[in-house]
């Protein structure tokens, strides 16, 4: 997938489905495009509601994007590529548009305030930019009904010390020990007696 992710930032810029692209443009790109395109109208409104709440600077930077990779999110925002992605699953919940935008614009809008400062994502800043923006009682996950994605562990890793298994969806490729045993025989320090051990 990751010359998908290489075309999706290429053709951020293009408005529309992949039906709008140039005759020049490969089938891949098309593809491609059929992840995302780019909402000016929902980008305007981002852009005067940071501008009305003083950053005018990161206003005119946003950019609003329909992404269909998204499945269980209903949005994401992007600090460094200033940019807000939306679930288009949200097209059928047309009364959830706006105060997603919101809820994903007020990340963008706390980062913009705290400058360099690492902040917590939904953190006291967040919640002062959602108070600022409208949606004071904003809770930090949605509960639309979308299809959640299941995935099933093909590793499985094991404590030798208290037998404890742990199975992971991915393979885990640094040293990592039992938190449990750290704590009890190590004050939580990493002990490489405890190193989780990979079940063949």
């Amino acid at each position: 997938m990751p010359l998908l992710r290489q075309l999706e930032f290429a053709f951020r810029s293009v408005v529309g489905h992949a039906d709008r692209l140039p005759n020049s443009h490969t089938a891949t790109e098309a593809v491609a495009l059929q992840f995302l395109w780019r909402d000016v109208g929902l980008e305007q409104i981002a852009r005067d509601l940071l501008r009305a709440l003083g950053a005018t600077r990161i206003a005119t930077e946003l950019c609003v994007e329909w992404n269909s990779r998204l499945k269980t999110a209903a949005g994401r925002a992007d600090y460094r590529q200033k940019l807000i992605s939306l679930n288009p699953q949200l097209i059928k919940h047309p009364a959830e548009i706006n105060r997603t935008l919101r809820h994903e614009l007020a990340h963008i809008l706390a980062q913009f305030r705290a400058r360099r400062r690492r902040i917590l994502p939904h953190g006291i800043e967040w919640r002062e930019a959602c108070h600022d923006l409208g949606i004071s009682d904003e809770k930090r996950c949605h509960n639309l009904p979308f299809p959640a994605r299941t995935y099933a562990a093909r590793f499985v890793y094991r404590c030798p010390h208290c037998r404890q298994e742990f199975p992971r969806v991915r393979r885990v490729h640094r040293a990592v020990a039992c938190l449990a045993c750290c704590r009890k025989h190590n004050r939580g320090k990493f002990d490489a007696r405890f190193r989780l051990q990979r079940i063949k």
